[in-house]
């Protein structure tokens, strides 16, 4: 299991039934995605320096289980299908509860953007080979990259 965030779940993030809001859900995939790309030396730092970005094209949960105030989540990261070249992905994430419960999927799609000229881009080679490190799913699909 490819873990990338543990922590608790804070009274802010719970909603109005008593069980965590379902913004908090994506707050806590976005999270384990920049620390999955960190653990694959794709700091922010780095990214910034090229002027390059993660950006999302959609992101899809599925709520399986409550999870209520205090409690304790995982979340996992998997690459499940990725361009040859890195330049498009999608990523799923499961949120565990603190009991071992699977309570969340959520699958996010996206690339890269260069910050500068507002357009998508390809990482420079030295950071596509770090990105192609990243864990895969044991249903992982490769696309062809896009040529011209």
């Amino acid at each position: 299991m490819n873990v990338f965030y543990e922590g608790q779940v804070l009274w802010a993030q719970i909603d109005a039934n008593q069980h965590m809001r379902h913004s908090a859900y994506a707050d806590f995939a976005a999270q384990a995605r920049l620390t999955m790309m960190e653990s694959l030396g794709l700091k922010p730092a780095t990214l910034y320096g090229f002027n390059i970005g993660p950006v999302l094209f959609r992101e899809e949960m599925f709520y399986l289980r409550e999870i209520g105030v205090n409690d304790y989540v995982k979340v996992t990261c998997e690459v499940t299908k990725a361009r040859s070249d890195g330049s498009r992905w999608s990523i799923r994430h499961e949120l565990y509860r603190g009991d071992g419960v699977k309570a969340a999927i959520i699958v996010a799609d996206g690339a890269w953007i260069d910050m500068q000229k507002r357009k998508l881009t390809l990482l420079p080679d030295i950071l596509s080979k770090m990105f192609l490190a990243a864990p895969r799913s044991e249903d992982y699909i490769e696309e062809a990259a896009k040529q011209g």
